[in-house]
């Protein structure tokens, strides 16, 4: 029973650790490199060791004979090191993931063809050339073969803006690197000298290497030592050198002369300047992290919360997002703002289904009130219950609803859904109000558009297709979620109905008003009217016979002038004068109407 029970053991350990072994292979054959991961960040750090071991080594090794020929069994197990590294770096590029809507890809297929069609495998190929069989033709001492291993530079500068969004203290790592590049091009102009040196003749001159022959100049050491101070007089434009006599060292002098002016006297000079223009540039663009670190180092911050802050910092410096495009477009007029905005949006907002087949001038006015927002693996959005003061645009990325557990799923939103208007829009019969219906995670690294409940209002007025659209929508969700309260439509008609009359009741009480008061000063006017037509009657009694008497008068009087015509003109003058006061009489009475009422009766008397 004990050798079964062993045996049975035995059986149950070996199949655990065939099955572990076929986890791990399985897992190998699918790992893939998360950008984002502290694997890669570590790799890229261990990358920045053989690339600067070739671009320091190798020209060292070819000017400086000694040090070849002394050291050749470590310099050849140093060079296949750095070999064996750049292939596992290699292999690795086919294996690094990248993100597509905020999700990292892992389709090795995709990864291969990817790494393939990018000028960086090219240069990795160009790198990994089997350079070191010249040395069948050259010679072992011809490390200068090996030439090709620069072109593997471009993952020493990832490595170094890697390093510099990671590090707490980003000035001081400009500095440092800056520093870098300038230790290795006095190296390279020392080994140069050197050579130089070779090539004249070692004591030649007093401007080149004094003779290797005096014990004083001949050890390795003091040769590359000597150099590289004598590399550092030329390039820091001290002086104190010794002046050239062949043409050769005026010609080396002159470039040294030139690299220092253009280099030295710019970068070196300026070194505040391009310091603080880079934080300037970076505080424009993105969020200023070196604020923030302060703030968390401070308040001592757990180190889990500054991960998550540091992770998302570096997921904008990495992918180049950019959360602050409206203070960026400020320095535009509003046309070019509102160009620019739309060249950049206008694919996102196509996809909305609320901004479809729109207007322009929708578009235009949207774009400029959306807000960018990245949000991180596992963070919530907008959690049910919340108080909701604006609606969302996923831009790149997806999100999930989930349910309170935070497990469950419900539906997964993709580029151009959008969510959060039931909150903002005041939509009839929602039991919820102006509150969250729903959690919504970010399952990847997630790009949105918030809009607020403001400036959407303020949009939609103009725009009541849209709005009647988001309501419409709106309420759909809000049926399936049964948070909306069920009415007849009979008693909306209804109640529309009522609206209606009384609406019209009120304009009817108005203008019956308006026909009360036209009335009355109808009236009122009639009164007057008839009061002047008494007094013009009275005022007009016994004007017929003086009327018919004036027509008498005035036949005669043509009559009479008729006369005078044709009668002498002596006596014309008296007839006239004889005749003046009936013409008077007349006059009276033809103005008898603007005369008053006594007058004109004292005249109807002495007519009589």
């Amino acid at each position: 029973m004990k050798k079964n029970g062993e045996e049975g053991e035995n059986k149950g350990q070996a199949s655990i650790e065939k099955k572990k072994e076929e986890t791990k292979k399985i897992i190998w054959k699918k790992w893939v490199v998360d950008p984002s991961e502290e694997f890669y960040y570590t790799w890229l750090q261990i990358m920045i060791l053989p690339i600067c071991y070739n671009w320091v080594i190798i020209i060292c090794r070819t000017c400086f004979y000694d040090i070849e020929r002394t050291y050749l069994a470590v310099w050849l197990t140093l060079d296949y090191i750095c070999d064996f590294v750049y292939v596992f770096d290699t292999v690795i590029g086919f294996r690094t993931g990248f993100l597509e809507q905020g999700i990292l890809v892992k389709d090795l297929s995709r990864l291969k063809i990817r790494y393939v069609r990018s000028s960086r495998f090219k240069w990795d190929i160009a790198s990994l050339l089997p350079t070191d069989l010249l040395y069948l033709q050259l010679g072992i001492h011809t490390p200068l073969v090996r030439i090709n291993r620069f072109l593997r530079t471009g993952r020493l500068n990832e490595a170094l803006d890697r390093m510099e969004t990671r590090t707490s203290y980003p000035n001081t790592f400009r500095v440092a690197k800056l520093m870098l590049y300038i230790f290795v091009l006095i190296h390279w102009n020392a080994c140069i000298y050197f050579s130089l040196s070779n090539y004249i003749g070692f004591g030649a001159d007093p401007w080149v290497y004094p003779n290797i022959s005096d014990p004083e100049f001949a050890s390795t050491r003091r040769q590359y030592f000597y150099c590289f101070w004598f590399s550092t007089l030329i390039l820091t434009t001290v002086g104190d050198t010794p002046t050239p006599e062949c043409e050769e060292e005026f010609l080396f002098l002159i470039i040294d002369m030139l690299i220092a002016v253009l280099v030295f006297a710019s970068v070196v000079g300026s070194m505040g300047d391009v310091i603080s223009s880079l934080r300037d540039r970076d505080n424009v663009f993105f969020p200023n992290h070196e604020l923030v670190k302060g703030y968390l180092r401070s308040r001592r911050i757990s180190k889990e919360l500054q991960k998550r802050v540091n992770d998302w910092y570096q997921h904008l410096h990495i992918n180049k997002k950019i959360t602050r495009e409206n203070e960026i477009l400020q320095h535009l007029p509003i046309t070019l703002q509102t160009a620019t905005a739309v060249s950049v949006h206008l694919p996102t907002l196509s996809k909305v289904t609320i901004f479809q087949n729109c207007e322009n001038s929708l578009l235009e006015q949207l774009v400029l009130k959306l807000r960018p927002q990245v949000y991180s693996p596992g963070e919530y959005v907008c959690k049910k219950g919340d108080v909701g003061h604006e609606m969302y645009i996923i831009k790149e990325g997806k999100l999930a609803v989930v349910a309170d557990d935070g497990v469950t799923q419900f539906a997964v939103l993709g580029d151009g859904n959008f969510f959060g208007e039931i909150s903002i829009l005041n939509i009839k019969g929602n039991k919820s109000g102006n509150r969250r219906t729903a959690n919504i995670c970010s399952i990847g690294h997630s790009d949105l558009f918030s809009l607020s409940k403001e400036a959407l209002t303020e949009t939609l007025l103009e725009y009541p297709a849209a709005k009647r659209l988001l309501e419409e929508k709106g309420r759909q969700i809000l049926t399936k979620m049964g948070m909306l309260e069920e009415t007849n439509e009979g008693e909306v008609e209804v109640e529309k109905t009522e609206d209606k009359v009384k609406r019209i009741e009120g304009s009817l009480e108005t203008l019956q008003t308006k026909l009360a008061r036209l009335i009355a000063e109808l009236e009122s006017s009639a009164c007057k009217m008839m009061h002047r037509v008494e007094q013009l009657e009275v005022q007009t009694e016994g004007w017929e016979g003086i009327v018919a008497e004036g027509a008498q008068g005035e036949i005669e009087y043509q009559l009479k002038v008729k006369e005078r015509e044709i009668g002498d003109g002596e006596r014309e003058g008296e007839k006239e004068d004889e005749e003046e006061p009936v013409v008077e009489g007349e006059r009276g009475e033809g103005d008898g109407g603007e005369e008053s009422l006594g007058e004109k009766e004292k005249k109807v008397g002495t007519d009589t």
